[in-house]
């Protein structure tokens, strides 16, 4: 893969209550009483007969007591229902196995953001890198350089493309001092203002506010911008720069003459849209 290196300034250019009472059954227990009779007796007068005692009043028979109701045959309880009962082989199985949790799927890593300051300021270093991302995602080797060259390098997470980073040193001897750092291949890592690999030139265009300036495709330059114009991209928070390279899709036919052997043009020329360019790299330098 071929690097924009070395990289200079013009390449790097989100109840209630009763009230009264109840008198229930209030009753006067007054007896009434009834005098006897008075008899004014004078001497010599006979007695006056007795007055012949009433005849008893007839006698009322008895009513002849009632005949005994014959008692009710207890009432039968009703025959139970035979309850239907499983066939032997259910009987007998054995309890059915309680089902194995499903194994949560890991979550996706968390795609980085790279700002020009902290980890990736001027002044890191491979030792502060192994310390904010771990020893064993930080690797000195080798990457591709320009003209099939090789590079020696820092590179971060160099078994995982979705978070692969590569780190260029000034000081290669003690791996300090940034030169560059490339997002390159499948990379998801995102530069600052919301640079990112895979944008076309339309939505590179709406990042930087207006065209920019670049190189057609063939050569070593083929696709580089080499100007932001004084676009939002020219100067990035933190004192870093931003470069930038464009790749053509072969799957779009042939390039048209305007945009191949190294001119330079802007990027709103239409030849360059039927071209379906996208960002192949991100370079980010001090």
């Amino acid at each position: 893969m071929r690097r924009l290196l070395p990289i200079t300034a013009g390449c790097l250019a989100a109840g209630c209550l009763v009230t009264g009472f109840l008198a229930a059954g209030f009753v006067s227990a007054a007896l009434a009483q009834q005098p006897g009779a008075i008899i004014n007796r004078w001497p010599g007068d006979p007695e006056p007969a007795a007055p012949a005692p009433a005849p008893p009043p007839p006698a009322t028979p008895a009513p002849a007591p009632a005949a005994p109701t014959p008692a009710a045959p207890p009432a039968s309880a009703p025959a139970a229902t035979p309850q239907p009962q499983a066939p032997a082989a259910q009987r007998n199985a054995p309890p059915p196995r309680p089902r194995a949790a499903k194994p949560r799927a890991k979550p996706a890593p968390a795609a980085h953001t790279l700002a020009c300051a902290g980890a990736f300021a001027k002044n890191t270093s491979e030792q502060k890198l192994a310390a904010q991302f771990g020893k064993d995602n930080v690797v000195w080797t080798q990457v591709d350089g320009p003209e099939a060259s090789k590079l020696d390098a820092t590179v971060l997470f160099p078994t995982d493309p979705k978070r692969r980073l590569e780190v260029l040193w000034t000081n290669a001897e003690t791996r300090s001092d940034v030169q560059v750092i490339a997002i390159n291949g499948q990379s998801a890592w995102t530069a600052p203002k919301g640079l990112k690999l895979g944008l076309t030139v339309a939505a590179l265009e709406k990042l930087n506010g207006k065209p920019f300036s670049m190189k057609g495709f063939g050569g070593d330059t083929s696709g580089q911008v080499t100007s932001w114009n004084g676009g939002a991209l020219a100067a990035l928070p933190g004192g870093c720069m931003a470069g930038v390279r464009f790749s053509a899709d072969p799957k779009a036919g042939p390039l048209d003459a305007s945009i191949i052997d190294g001119k330079e043009f802007l990027s709103n020329l239409p030849a360059l849209k039927t071209a379906q360019a996208k960002v192949a790299e991100i370079l980010i330098g001090y």
